[in-house]
């Protein structure tokens, strides 16, 4: 079954093949395109699902891209960068980006933020870029985790394990299942989650032993506490653009083996 038609707008063509491959295995249409003049004019053969747009293009700026994509009113946007400041995830995202990607990035968290964004276009729902849980603070886009208003530090993999299990969104995942989204190799010991959800419980929990973010679902695996997410509206506002487009249309003013 095809999920979705997803366009890969990459100047880099070693990159662009391998996303595309990968999005391939996952049942999605692909086309891939490497500057922005080409772009434009896949959008508007394909009129993909999804846009998936590289920052820096050889013939202009993709926020440029991504500004006139989100005119369109007809595509996701996830924005590829090297630049991981604050204020330029802030650019991405008012330039009409749905999610922002920061380079480089496990293919795992890859396919995970792809999947997010069709499965919320199919309900008509937006991408959260930060969650809280209590006093945690996911930061998405940037990868920060804050506790208690502190920064911890979260190695790659915890973080794309906490990643994974927050977007499942309280639905249990097996440990194979957290191998195969959160890891970016192949790993067949499920002690090997079992080890990290114990060193992600020990920096994220208050009382490790008596675990309430991460829980412990018996005889499957593990899942975030559901009835603790809340979606940060402040980081929900310049991303909100399913809302906004809604909005236009009714004449109203309106975030491993690294790739």
């Amino acid at each position: 079954m095809v999920l979705g038609h997803i366009l890969i707008v990459e100047s880099n063509p070693h990159l662009r093949s391998l996303l595309g491959w990968h999005l391939q295995q996952a049942d999605y249409t692909v086309s891939q395109s490497a500057t922005l003049q080409q772009g434009r004019d896949a959008f508007h053969r394909h009129q993909p699902t999804l846009v998936i747009l590289d920052s820096d293009l050889p013939d202009g700026d993709g926020l440029e891209l991504s500004h006139w994509l989100y005119q369109q009113q007809d595509s996701l946007i996830l924005l590829l960068s090297a630049r991981s400041g604050e204020q330029d995830v802030v650019k991405g995202l008012k330039a009409g980006a749905d999610d922002y990607l920061t380079k480089p990035f496990g293919m795992q968290e890859f396919l995970a933020r792809v999947e997010a964004l069709v499965r919320r276009r199919r309900s008509g729902g937006v991408v959260p870029l930060s969650m809280e849980c209590k006093e945690l603070k996911i930061d998405l886009a940037q990868r920060r985790v804050q506790l208690k208003g502190n920064f911890i530090e979260l190695t790659p993999q915890e973080f794309s394990l906490l990643y994974v299990l927050a977007q499942a969104e309280g639905n249990p995942l097996s440990r194979s299942e957290l191998l195969q989204r959160a890891w970016p190799e192949a790993i067949d010991n499920p002690r090997t989650v079992d080890t990290h959800v114990l060193s992600l419980r020990k920096k994220i929990e208050l009382n490790p032993r008596q675990p309430n973010i991460i829980q412990t679902v018996r005889n499957i695996g593990y899942r975030f506490n559901p009835e603790l997410i809340k979606v940060d509206n402040d980081f929900l506002a310049p991303a909100n653009l399913a809302l906004g487009r809604q909005a236009q249309q009714s004449h109203l003013s309106p975030v491993s083996r690294r790739v």
